[in-house]
């Protein structure tokens, strides 16, 4: 396919793109203008509430559902264009596990080996390494259905690299498990992406996002609000802090006043003795003590916070900051 199809010149690093895709459904637009970029051995998180256009979307870059507007390609295929060759190189995983409860586990894999075009015996083999990969081999001759949650989601993402896939679509692939289980798929995706694959996760999981992305972007009412990485989000939404625990309630004014002298603008908690001090950046910490070393207070204890993807979210939640808007933009 020539690169002259999109009006921006494709990077061979880059394995899903996104330009301008919109996709309607009469007077209702799931998706609205959306772009994105996603290289070779990295994850894109997509955030958002539900009906925000995460599984359109998906369902979109899988070439499932035919865009209504604008251009995206896959591993270097069009999804409109070539949606048979995108399929040959991707692995989905939904919110809900795909696999044939009246099958074994290992008669699932070995179906869609065959249904992919393998031999018998290749078949067998890569579903054998499959199970051994995932930990199923115990569960590996019972019917899927008697598996539990976390088992039939460890056996739809091994559904899912039959093929080898380049690229891997995970919609929110840890709904409803326990920990445990969510910790032991973090895993299993954290080393297929060591491995080179490209992975873009949907998730409403903010901790999820946190541990697993390269990149973050947040959707809202089928548009991007925010795109960077988890660091550039959170340093838009809000400041650093310094927490200072006093040791008494009474060193809160004389604390606070010292602080204000200083430019800076604490938040006061008098019946508790704390005092709360936005920071620029780590080494503030610094000059905060040096205020307490002025006055002749000392800190019974002193903590550094920094913003969270929970501070993003909620921050979208309620509203939208100008610099929240710029990132998105550049998504």
């Amino acid at each position: 396919m020539s690169s002259s199809v999109f009006a921006l010149d494709h990077d061979r690093d880059t394995v899903i793109e996104a330009i301008d895709v919109g996709k309607a459904y009469g007077p209702v637009r799931a998706l609205d203008s959306v772009s994105l970029c996603v290289t070779r051995g990295t994850v894109l998180a997509l955030l958002g509430h539900n009906g925000a256009g995460k599984t359109t979307l998906v369902g979109v870059l899988t070439a499932a559902l035919r865009p209504t507007s604008g251009r995206a390609r896959v591993a270097g295929f069009d999804v409109t264009r070539q949606p048979w060759e995108i399929r040959r190189r991707i692995g989905v995983t939904g919110q809900y596990a795909s696999v044939d409860g009246g099958l074994s586990g290992r008669d699932n894999l070995v179906l869609i080996g065959r249904l992919l075009g393998a031999g018998r015996r290749a078949a067998g083999e890569r579903a054998d390494e499959l199970l051994e990969l995932f930990s199923l081999g115990h569960v590996a001759a019972r019917r899927s259905r008697t598996y539990s949650g976390g088992l039939r989601r460890r056996l739809d993402l091994a559904a899912s690299l039959v093929g080898h896939p380049e690229v891997l679509f995970l919609d929110e692939p840890t709904t409803g498990l326990d920990p445990s289980s969510r910790l032991n798929l973090w895993e299993i995706v954290a080393n297929l992406v060591k491995d080179g694959t490209t992975v873009l996760l949907t998730t409403q999981y903010l901790d999820e996002a946190d541990r697993l992305a390269d990149t973050v972007t947040v959707l809202s009412a089928g548009s991007v609000i925010a795109s960077g990485t988890s660091a550039e989000l959170k340093a838009a939404v809000g400041q650093r802090t310094v927490t200072l625990t006093l040791g008494s309630p009474d060193d809160v004014p004389a604390t606070a006043e010292a602080l204000r002298r200083a430019s800076m603008e604490p938040v006061t908690d008098a019946a508790n003795a704390v005092v709360v001090v936005p920071i620029g950046a780590s080494k503030d910490i610094a000059a905060v003590v040096r205020v307490l070393d002025q006055i002749g207070v000392e800190a019974a204890e002193l903590s550094f916070g920094e913003p969270t993807l929970d501070d993003v979210y909620l921050t979208l939640a309620g509203h939208t900051s100008p610099a929240l808007h710029t990132l998105g933009r550049d998504a």
